[in-house]
């Protein structure tokens, strides 16, 4: 498997823990467990942003090596 491919499948991954705990932060009334949930869903925010950024870096590779070839 390519490393683009195991990026994508991280985003993926990240994108849908980030859909759980948003909808746990909003299905709990225990506002300790909502303010749990809605800080975990900023850190699948940051996550999701460094595998896209990563992911446009193995792409611009991918693209340059082709070019030199």
């Amino acid at each position: 498997m390519t490393v683009q491919k195991d990026l994508q499948k991280a985003v993926a991954a990240a994108e849908s823990a980030k859909g759980t705990y948003s909808t746990f932060s909003q299905s709990t009334d225990d506002q300790t467990a909502k303010q749990m949930f809605t800080q975990m869903t900023q850190d699948m925010d940051r996550h999701i942003s460094q595998l896209n950024s990563r992911l446009g870096v193995t792409a611009q590779n991918q693209l340059n090596q082709q070019e030199d070839q």
